[in-house]
């Protein structure tokens, strides 16, 4: 049996690139979020409600906070590990995220990005659709 937190969880495995470094050949910040992009798509994918279909089900859901601790800078060519887990989902869409070194396992960074529904033709909503959080109970039956 998979627990909660692992069935809301994924992971994309990167090696980064010499055009997401800077000067230094450190990873540049800002190419962080693309990281953490892509392990929430994964996770969204695997909760089978990719952005195509949040676009389907009447909703988008924009990024409205972001915050990430830079742990250790992490060099060009370097392979990570970016995990993704879900942890509220009732009135709002909040995603933790750890990228960590892909052989040593060691933590790199750690950060959250919060996401709401908003109507495709009207406002923010206060609570989460039940078209996503229908998804994510299902989710989580189906791990217990």
């Amino acid at each position: 049996m998979m627990n909660t937190t692992a069935a809301l969880s994924a992971e994309a495995t990167l090696t980064t690139s010499f055009q997401d470094a800077d000067p230094m050949g450190i990873v540049y910040h800002g190419n962080y979020f693309r990281y953490f992009e892509e392990a929430r798509r994964v996770l969204m994918g695997k909760l089978n409600y990719s952005y195509r279909e949040m676009q389907d089900s009447g909703y988008q859901w924009p990024v409205i906070d972001a915050q990430v601790k830079y742990v250790k800078a992490i060099p060009f060519n370097h392979e990570i590990r970016v995990i993704a887990t879900l942890v509220e989902w009732e009135n709002r869409l909040r995603v933790n995220y750890v990228i960590v070194d892909a052989a040593s396992g060691e933590q790199m960074t750690k950060a959250h990005t919060v996401q709401v529904a908003v109507g495709i033709d009207d406002e923010m909503r206060l609570a989460s659709p039940r078209v996503f959080t229908e998804k994510v109970e299902a989710l989580i039956a189906h791990a217990q």
